[in-house]
């Protein structure tokens, strides 16, 4: 169920400190992880976190905040009696919608509305609206109304208060469905989860009171600057030619982008889990023996460097103060989610040795003095750049046969001109002619002259025939 002890908020949650370590050359995976690495130090079969030293929040709260627990308790307590109970009326309001107590019910009323939800599909977020919207849901639709607005109403608390607060509602809510199976619990309290955090979510997400807008770009400058990175360094799967057109691991990609967008936790944990998948399936196309952790760590790693995710750590640590402890506890979407934990640490540790390179080579590529070799050519890529250069050659050549077409057409029209100008000169002179031989016909010069007259004008009309019909 949801059972949890003080500060459970990210109890027996998240990722364990795993030592990620680069591949030796006679390694044969570039990081390693077992399953035993990723659970907590102290054995209790939970996830840890590097953040946490390898423990998981139960047991290093309890081993390292046990002190300044009991005091801010005892501060608490003080400032209860000092406010006469005005914090008091707070908490039922917290979970009544008043400070007085509810309103009796019938007996009925609880069961048929617990009978609606057991009826509802698993998933069916708009069908468990409906029937919350009931009447006979009245007091578990107040309970939300009255939590959602005391904490709009102190959202500048610290960041881990309102953790706490959201955790602890979970907690009292999950009694309200009790009486349910257990699967049909965990199904209310995701509907629960997504209810409320989808409104708290711009009062919560990179809250005032933390730090994580300055560690979302100082991460982010961080894996810009390994963008050289190959998949060979990470000795992950990969294709030979591969392009991003053909890249197997491009829908990971984009699922992991998409996280940013989602605001309640479950649905970033399903953009990661579909992300992870979509890893898995990649590594079966490119490897032909089934992916082990160290290859879907490394995929993983691979992915989020050429994703660059938005905001990734401060959706990281949204996903830890304000999701339901059972998704991250165990199961698919945990397991999903500690390597995720696990990717960012290494990441931000990243070095030479971890991608089998010497310091100066990593420096080398860190300054862009050295870029990494090239993959070899498949025969995919080797026909497509085939096909470009083959493309550039013809379109060459139909430049240059546009060229001389242009050249032709110029010489043609220069040659008509030429012509037109001949006519237009021998026109002009037979025009003359014509009219001095019509003046000497006129005169009576003899006979003999007039034949030599009449026959130079002849002479001079196939002269102009013959320009004209050249």
């Amino acid at each position: 169920m949801l059972a949890m002890d003080e500060g459970g908020v990210e109890a027996g949650l998240l990722c364990g400190e795993v030592e990620v370590r680069g591949m030796l050359a006679e390694q044969k995976r570039g990081i390693h992880v077992s399953q035993v690495e990723l659970l907590c130090k102290d054995g209790c079969g939970y996830y840890g976190n590097p953040t946490w030293q390898g423990y998981c929040s139960k047991c290093w709260r309890k081993r390292t905040h046990k002190t300044e627990t009991n005091r801010q308790e005892n501060e608490f307590e003080e400032k209860k009696n000092v406010e006469k109970g005005r914090r008091s009326s707070s908490v039922m309001r917290l979970f009544w919608g008043s400070p007085s107590p509810p309103r009796q019910e019938s007996p009925e009323t609880p069961v048929a509305a617990l009978k609606a939800f057991q009826s509802l599909e698993p998933g069916d977020f708009p069908g468990f609206l409906k029937v919350l919207h009931s009447s006979s849901s009245q007091r578990l639709q107040s309970q939300c109304t009255a939590f959602l607005n005391t904490i709009e109403a102190y959202h500048d608390l610290p960041i881990q208060k309102q953790s706490d607060l959201v955790q602890d509602f979970y907690q009292n809510i999950a009694d309200h469905f009790s009486s349910l199976p257990e699967e049909q619990v965990s199904q209310m309290m995701e509907h629960i989860e997504k209810l409320i955090m989808t409104h708290l979510h711009k009062w919560v997400f990179c809250h005032d009171s933390c730090d994580d807008e300055q560690k979302d770009l100082t991460l982010q400058r961080r894996i810009k600057s390994l963008n050289w990175v190959s998949p060979q360094m990470l000795c992950v799967p990969y294709p030979n030619g591969g392009s991003d057109i053909s890249d197997p691991y491009l829908p990971a990609i984009t699922a992991i982008i998409e996280m940013d967008a989602k605001r309640a936790p479950q649905d970033k944990l399903a953009c990661l889990s579909r992300c992870s998948q979509n890893v898995f399936q990649a590594l079966a196309l490119t490897n032909n023996q089934p992916a082990n952790a160290d290859d879907f760590l490394s995929a993983l790693v691979y992915v989020v460097l050429r994703a660059n995710p938005p905001r990734l750590h401060s959706n990281v640590n949204y996903i830890i103060r304000f999701g339901l402890p059972q998704s991250l506890m165990a199961g698919e979407s945990g397991y999903y989610f500690t390597n995720l934990s696990c990717t960012v640490a290494f990441i931000e540790k990243l070095d030479g040795p971890s991608l089998n390179l010497t310091p100066e080579e990593f420096n080398s590529y860190m300054q862009g003095r050295r870029v990494p070799p090239q993959p070899l050519e498949g025969d995919g890529k080797k026909r497509a750049r085939e096909n470009r250069e083959q493309l550039e050659e013809l379109k060459k050549r139909q430049e240059s046969v546009e060229q001389g077409v242009r050249a032709l057409q110029e010489q043609l029209e220069q040659w008509v001109h030429c012509v037109q100008e001949q006519v237009d000169e021998v026109r002009g002179q037979s025009t003359l002619v014509h009219r001095c031989l019509a003046e000497a016909l006129e005169k009576p010069t003899g006979n003999v002259r007039d034949h030599s007259l009449s026959a130079l004008k002849d002479g001079v009309d196939q002269r102009i025939k013959y320009k004209e019909s050249s």
